[in-house]
């Protein structure tokens, strides 16, 4: 059965998706990233779509599922590397993916997440504080 590859580096976990998700797939992806979330603690989801040039409703709404699950486990979702074309579908589609964050390309992204992760440990170090 096909997986797609899912790093770790450090703290978040960096999946590039370079194949067309069919249904299958992108259920697998969606219960291996969780899955991992869980037993390596990341706090934050890098997803690559930049070799994608059609992303439909399903696919939009796998994307959306991981953003919400991570945030449960305490997971930051970051998506990079959409094309035009992609972004103009999902606002069609009325698909606004609300909780994933996105970024032009996986340097910002990962920029992104470090920075979230800042504004998270503050937000914590607040409420310790009251």
């Amino acid at each position: 059965m096909e997986r797609i590859p899912i790093l770790k580096m450090g703290k978040f976990l960096l999946v590039t998706i370079q194949v067309d998700l069919y249904d299958r797939l992108a259920l697998n992806l969606e219960e291996d990233l969780i899955q991992m979330v869980f037993k390596t603690g990341a706090k934050g989801v890098l997803i690559d779509i930049s070799a994608l040039s059609i992303v439909d409703s399903f696919m939009g709404k796998i994307i959306g599922n991981i953003a919400g699950m991570s945030s449960i486990m305490d997971a930051e979702t970051v998506v990079v590397g959409m094309q035009p074309a992609v972004a103009i579908t999902l606002i069609e589609l009325g698909l606004p993916l609300s909780g994933v964050h996105t970024a032009l390309n996986v340097e910002k992204g990962m920029a992104l997440l470090e920075s979230r992760m800042i504004t998270g440990q503050e937000d914590d170090t607040t409420a310790d504080d009251d």
